[in-house]
């Protein structure tokens, strides 16, 4: 059985170490991983070993980088899944991630919806019908969409949008004014009976 000759942290930020096996580099680990595994120079490891050592690595390199995803703003559960595979990590290990974060209560598509719907009213207004189109594409579920879009009070999200949308149109001439406005609204995914 190979012997590690050595433990070496790589260069740089990304905290990961060199495990060197009867003097050669052999592979790469996390840092955390070689902590919580007590790797120690002069240990033995079995082919058998080094192979679960590498999974658990995958599956702490995709926790990490979906924790990264998260330190920007919250993400439903589909939208962390895509990302996560354009990473590269196979649906074994993000399934086993995603319940891991649901169960710490990082990732959850009532809150999300309920954050992305807050975030739109307060920021950039918009109809019931494109925030559910919105969170659709999130890929929030139907039920959960429409308990979230129900509290939207579209005349008045409108009115704001319009009130934010008027400050920079020119007045002088209220033909243009009002097509122009109109058309934003129409953008915003409000309709005329708004």
């Amino acid at each position: 059985m190979p012997i590690i000759t050595a433990i070496r942290k790589t260069r740089g930020g990304n905290q990961r170490c060199k495990i060197s096996l009867d003097g050669k580099e052999f592979f790469s680990l996390s840092l955390k991983v070689c902590e919580r595994e007590g790797l120690k120079v002069d240990q033995e490891l079995s082919s058998s070993q080094i192979e679960t050592l590498k999974l658990i690595d995958n599956c702490q390199s995709c926790y990490e980088a979906a924790m990264g995803y998260l330190s920007y703003r919250p993400r439903s559960q589909s939208e962390l899944a895509q990302k996560l595979v354009r990473r590269g990590f196979c649906s074994q290990d993000i399934d086993s991630i995603l319940a891991k974060l649901k169960e710490q209560g990082l990732v959850n598509d009532q809150a999300f919806a309920q954050f992305w719907n807050d975030n739109r009213q307060s920021f950039r207004p918009r109809s019931r019908s494109l925030t559910s189109l919105e969170l659709k594409r999130k890929g929030i579920s139907s039920e959960i969409i429409e308990t979230v879009v129900s509290t939207v009070d579209e005349v008045d999200s409108a009115y704001r949008a319009a009130e934010t949308k008027a400050k920079n149109l020119p007045k002088d001439n209220y033909h243009i004014f009002r097509q122009r406005l109109s058309q934003f609204l129409l953008r915003r995914g409000f309709s005329y009976g708004n």
